[in-house]
């Protein structure tokens, strides 16, 4: 879209121009030509671009020439000062009153934005800048807790709308112009009225007090329901204490009567805590077996698997008792007896 172009005039605090700036295009049209024949007591011609310029821009230049473009309901007083009644219709009397939003034509294009620009008259701007100074700002002081620059910043929310509400100018469509009337006036047609109250209520601004301080608190991380208090988060499980000590594989005895020991130095231990009388001759067994080893249940050095040893005779123990030693009638002079089963 083109940017928009507008008279010196239409700047904040300039007085009106006498004279409104309008440009056509190479074609007029029709309603503008049925418009201007309609408001113009005295016939002039319109057969031409330029007779048209020069008819809108005297009739738009006139003093009278002043368009209401809305109006708007505003209390009269503070809350404070309000009238309070039982009938609503004597509250809205006394308490309210109805300003309207008079303003000028500063400026015609129907060439670039096929727009038209208005701008607030004096009166209008002197009456909305005494209802903000008196009524807005004094709610606004009395709905808002007090604070140490609470009025500097009330004092720049009202210098603030100063320059808003002078620098206000409303643009809208060149059909706005089919509601001319007689001597240049008008007031704007299908619904641009309430285009107009909602631009010049978003220029009255609230009284907002500053953003409470943030206080940075440090928290401690939270524990686990499951934790101690006193625990830290990063604490290493107990290793458990039941753990079996190593044994040595030669001292684990076998657990059957036809498993013999791998150690030599075994046999005279288990001879000797064995009583002659309990004992029995074990069963044949084959020449070879696997001997039993807790080697894979601890750590040990690996066994060597040999051979099952025979039982030892009675004349390697010759050093230790005689061949007629014995326990409780059973002697080693009788072993020619059990010589065929081993």
């Amino acid at each position: 879209m083109p940017p928009q172009l507008l008279p010196a005039s239409a700047a904040a605090f300039k007085p009106r121009a006498t004279s409104v700036n309008v440009v056509l295009g190479s074609k007029v049209e029709p309603w503008l030509t049925q418009t201007l024949k309609r408001i113009n007591r005295v016939k002039r011609p319109l057969n031409s671009v330029p007779q048209h310029q020069r008819c809108l821009t005297e009739t738009l230049s006139s003093p009278n020439a002043i368009w209401t473009l809305a109006s708007l309901m505003l209390p009269k007083a503070p809350e404070s000062e309000l009238r309070k009644d039982s009938n609503p219709l004597i509250e809205a009397i006394f308490n309210y009153q109805l300003i309207h939003l008079e303003a000028y034509i500063v400026h015609v294009d129907m060439v670039l934005r096929n727009e038209v620009a208005y701008k607030l008259t004096p009166d209008t701007i002197e009456l909305l800048i005494e209802y903000h100074k008196d009524i807005h700002c004094v709610n606004a002081k009395a709905n808002t807790y007090d604070w140490s620059e609470k009025e500097q910043q009330c004092k720049k929310l009202h210098e603030d709308f100063v320059q808003a509400i002078n620098k206000f100018v409303f643009t809208t469509h060149v059909s706005a112009l089919e509601g001319l009337e007689e001597e240049g006036a008008g007031e704007l047609l299908s619904g641009k009225s309430e285009d107009v109250k909602n631009s010049v209520m978003a220029l009255i601004k609230p009284l907002l007090p500053p953003p409470p301080r943030i206080v940075d608190v440090v928290r401690q991380p939270p524990l686990l329901p499951s934790s101690p208090a006193n625990a830290s988060m990063w604490s290493q499980p107990p290793t458990p204490s039941t753990m079996p000590a190593p044994v040595d594989s030669w001292r684990v005895l076998p657990s059957s009567p036809s498993v013999a020991s791998t150690s030599a130095d075994s046999n005279s231990s288990i001879w000797a805590s064995i009583g002659l009388t309990d004992a029995q001759l074990p069963s044949p067994t084959p020449s070879y077996s696997q001997p039993y080893s807790s080697a894979g249940l601890f750590y040990s050095s690996p066994l060597v698997s040999a051979p099952m040893p025979h039982l030892p005779l009675p004349s390697m123990l010759a050093s230790q008792c005689g061949v007629s030693v014995g326990y409780n009638s059973f002697g080693w002079d009788r072993y020619h007896e059990y010589t065929s089963t081993v």
